[in-house]
């Protein structure tokens, strides 16, 4: 019975983080800007729901739009609540100790050229390996369709150029 009970207690104790950790992740989550990909939440929320009641009340627009915008400024403190889940995710993932490294390099004059240059250095080499993976294809084709001149003549003879 103590040994279940330890076991079930394990996967509880697994989730506890250390205030310093969470800090540390909190710091790391910050240095790469991992929540800013959700800054648009509240605004597009806020834009569709404007549209869908001044849709059924368009001589209300004017107290519509202020009424939703400041509902929405009331819920705009809760996006801590994300960043602090966010952290929670990344201090699972990583010790306090690799958070730490990961902030410092973010926040590094290199880190923050990463975190600017990488989507477009990623677009270009996903462009890059395009046209390389088009031309091995095109060259694996090519060599291929000798081969099998050269195994199968009469089936190859046969066969329409491509």
């Amino acid at each position: 019975m103590a040994v279940l009970s330890a076991l079930v207690a394990l996967p509880a104790m697994a989730q506890e983080v250390s205030p310093s950790h969470l800090a540390a992740a909190r710091q790391a989550v910050d240095a790469i800007d991992t929540t800013e990909q959700f800054d648009q939440i509240l605004l597009n929320a806020a834009t569709q729901i404007k549209a869908e009641l001044i849709v059924n009340n368009p001589n209300l627009q004017s107290q519509i739009s202020q009424m939703v915008d400041d509902n929405a400024i009331a819920l705009a403190p809760r996006r801590a609540d994300l960043e602090n889940e966010i952290a929670r995710v990344y201090a699972k993932i990583f010790t306090e100790q690799e958070l730490r490294e990961i902030t410092q390099f973010y926040t590094s004059e290199a880190g923050r050229k990463l975190l600017a240059q990488g989507p477009s250095a990623v677009r270009e080499t996903m462009s890059a390996a395009d046209i390389w993976a088009n031309g091995i294809v095109r060259d694996l084709r090519r060599s291929s369709d000798e081969g099998m001149r050269k195994l199968a003549p009469a089936a190859a003879a046969a066969q329409p150029a491509q």
